[in-house]
């Protein structure tokens, strides 16, 4: 449940937790779009590295670290997947092409894993639904997207604390086959159901009693502004969009090992 981590805000005084939530939020789809369309192992090592100054800023960094070592299990499975697969495809035989291949897509979901992680642990859920009410979105839209942030990690906390109530009586998770284990997550699951239908009647509840929805036009305390650093992150972004472009269409990207056989 550690990737869970980075989805929970942590308020820090930072660059980076000042930053407008849309200027964020572009500036994240636009290291999605780029680690989309490439495939090759460099650019994405590029782009990994890319989001460590973000993470240091930020003051973040264990709890950056949890997200990481919890998709390692799903990076795991992408790797292993795509290396068996080329494997096969390339008759039993283990190439370095499909290795760095395996390696790169794999790479691809850390980085992705990566910029959500830094947006969310330094994004404010207020300040989140804020920005966007403030981009036409409607609010109900906004309040349920906004709640689903927040209930993410609380449900992901809860349901460590049930599988560590129902170890201490013994069930062990681990043991038998394949479906023997799918079976050892009923006790874990049927709990959690449980209270998250509990916390969905108590935020029903105090919806109502503060009369959710009696007035179409709401009011905030705060407006978001733009700053300096926001149109410096704006430029940022359009750099990387500029530079990925140019690249991706005219520079020949040389796998990692023509480099390392170039060079020897």
């Amino acid at each position: 449940m550690s990737v869970f981590e980075g989805l929970k805000f942590r308020k820090v005084y930072s660059p980076i937790h000042n930053l407008d939530p849309r200027i964020k939020f572009v500036y994240v789809c636009a290291i999605f779009g780029v680690a989309i369309i490439f495939w090759e192992l460099l650019p994405l090592i590029t782009l990994f590295v890319l989001q460590l100054p973000f993470v240091f800023l930020a003051g973040v960094r264990r709890q950056w670290l949890r997200s990481m070592r919890g998709a390692a299990f799903l990076a795991t499975i992408i790797f292993l997947t795509n290396f068996i697969f080329s494997f096969i495809g390339a008759g039993y035989i283990v190439t370095a092409k499909n290795l760095e291949n395996a390696v790169a897509l794999t790479l691809r979901f850390i980085v992705l894993v990566e910029s959500f992680s830094v947006f969310f642990l330094t994004t404010s859920p207020d300040h989140l639904g804020l920005a966007l009410e403030q981009t036409r979105i409607p609010y109900e839209f906004c309040f349920a997207f906004t709640t689903a942030v927040r209930f993410v990690p609380v449900l992901a906390e809860e349901a460590q604390t049930i599988m560590d109530a129902q170890k201490a009586r013994g069930l062990e998770l681990e043991r038998g086959n394949f479906l023997k284990r799918i079976r050892n997550y009923i006790p874990i699951l049927i709990p959690l159901i449980v209270s998250a239908i509990r916390r969905s009647l108590e935020l029903a509840e105090a919806m109502e009693s503060r009369a959710w929805g009696a007035t179409k036009k709401r009011t905030n305390l705060y407006m978001l502004k733009l700053h300096r650093s926001d149109f410096a992150l704006i430029v940022i972004t359009i750099g990387i969009i500029a530079v990925a472009l140019y690249v991706r269409f005219y520079v020949a990207i040389p796998s990692l090992n023509e480099l390392l056989m170039g060079s020897s």
